[in-house]
């Protein structure tokens, strides 16, 4: 009688457990290589697959590997592929070194699998779109979701749990029966709104709202993939790639102090006193720079008292000089209708890249949108990063010199940066900063250490980055 009076909730249990793991179930899945390249990936490669960030690009992996058993070997530990000589893994190493990629010694094949599948589906334009067209028709045939499986799943489940409390009932009834007891019959109804039933399912939706309250918490105030658009069309392809102009030229300050600023008007001038027309967008941004701090491009000197100078004294200097290289690059004598078009756009893009509700005049500092943002509490310093551990833009801001417009490409999440500090080793060779670690030089050269990494001299304490 026990048994049976048991039964019944650890029946439902089961079956409960049955239906999660069937929709949990480990198999090659374009859907679980999402969560796994989110989870896993998406701090240092780009989901777009096609651009390199901190790391390199994933889609095509596959074909560039050639073979997927040292792929997977590379995946579950980098370096030690790298140690075996493995060609691609060298490759990659000296490319993109002295980033280390993250062990995933614990993802089985199904889930690299799966996050492969995805990176492909993304990389050819086919996840989650109609992704083949019907033999000989040519009609696009949408891609199939699984959602109708699992709601008949589901639906065979509840079928077969109230088939057996049936019948778990009619026993309960048999047994009293043979007791010499009468026990009521039950009908399906009160049982399943009995204590037991109402209680674990109480206990059920507490575990799911939990994982998912955790699950969605983890993401709050996230704004990775974040891309913002700036007053100022700044091309960081164009500087720091095609120009190879170095991130500290402008960053300055990103080597000697906690941030790593934004570079003021007089630094782009440096070179904009010469280059006066852009490639791209001709007169257009940079003359923003040129109203901004008021500097006359066409007499090629700064403008005097140019702080009290008035609105309408502006554009009449700036559409002067826009009308003007507007002549020159068409070869006209004089400016036509399409040219004042031109002028007149290009002005009224300045003014409103240059003003807003809180800053009603076009001259002053150009407010650009801050990207990469840490919350309060959390301490960031860019000098020890930058001169001390000698770690590489890259490794934050992803290729930076690859994006026309900058976007975020890592979480900047706690959990992202200690992982960093588990498996960075610091550059201790050469480097005074850690000249008092007497007990870690002395044991790398003696062979018992063969690398110190930013954990061991205490990157993990929560007082270096909470204070």
């Amino acid at each position: 009688m026990v048994i049976y009076k048991h039964l019944k909730i650890k029946l439902i249990a089961t079956i409960f457990l049955m239906w999660f793991a069937i929709s949990m179930s480990a198999e090659v899945s374009p859907d679980a290589g999402k969560v796994l390249f989110k989870n896993y990936c998406a701090s240092c490669h780009s989901k777009d697959m096609r651009t390199a960030a901190t790391g390199p690009a994933l889609g095509g992996s596959q074909s560039r590997w050639a073979d997927d058993a040292a792929l997977y070997a590379w995946i579950r530990n980098s370096q030690g592929s790298i140690k075996a000589g493995q060609p691609r893994a060298v490759e990659l190493w000296n490319q993109f070194k002295p980033t280390v990629m993250t062990t995933f010694d614990k993802l089985t094949d199904d889930e690299i699998g799966s996050v492969l599948a995805y990176v492909n589906g993304v990389y050819d334009k086919t996840y989650g779109q109609p992704v083949a067209a019907a033999q000989g028709t040519g009609a696009p045939v949408e891609e199939k979701s699984k959602m109708p499986l699992y709601l008949i799943i589901l639906g065979v489940l509840i079928i077969l749990s109230l088939l057996l409390t049936k019948i778990i009932s009619n026993l309960n009834q048999i047994a009293s029966a043979r007791e010499g007891t009468y026990t009521e019959k039950k009908t399906i109804a009160q049982i399943l709104t009995s204590k037991g039933v109402i209680t674990f399912l109480i206990f059920a939706l507490i575990v799911l709202g939990a994982y998912t309250t955790v699950n969605k918490s983890t993401n709050l105030g996230r704004q990775e993939g974040y891309q913002p658009d700036q007053p100022i069309k700044f091309s960081h392809e164009t500087h720091a790639g095609v120009n190879k102009i170095d991130c500290q030229y402008c960053h300055d300050s990103a080597r000697r102090s906690k941030s790593s600023g934004i570079p003021s008007a007089n630094t782009c001038m440096n070179c904009h006193r010469a280059i006066k027309v852009g490639t791209e967008y001709g007169t257009a941004e940079i003359t923003k720079i040129y109203a901004s701090i008021g500097y006359d491009p066409t007499s090629n000197t700064y403008i005097e008292k140019y702080e009290s100078k008035s609105e309408e004294e502006i554009k009449t200097i700036y559409s002067k000089w826009i009308g003007d290289e507007y002549i020159k690059s068409k070869e006209l004598a004089v400016l036509n209708d399409d040219g004042q078009k031109v002028v007149d756009e290009q002005w009224a893009n300045i003014k409103k890249s240059l003003t807003n509700d809180q800053k009603k005049k076009i001259q002053g500092p150009i407010e650009w949108v801050r990207i990469h943002n840490l919350p309060d509490h959390a301490y960031f310093n860019h000098s020890q990063h930058v001169t001390v551990g000698q770690v590489a833009c890259q490794t934050c801001h992803g290729q930076v010199q690859d994006m026309e417009v900058v976007k975020q490409m890592s979480p900047l999440s706690m959990g992202w940066c200690i992982n960093c500090h588990r498996q960075t080793e610091v550059k201790f060779k050469e480097n005074p900063y850690y000249a008092n670690y007497t007990r870690y030089h002395e044991e790398l050269e003696s062979g018992k250490r063969t690398k110190v990494t930013v954990s061991d001299i205490g990157g993990l304490e929560c007082q270096k980055c909470h204070y």
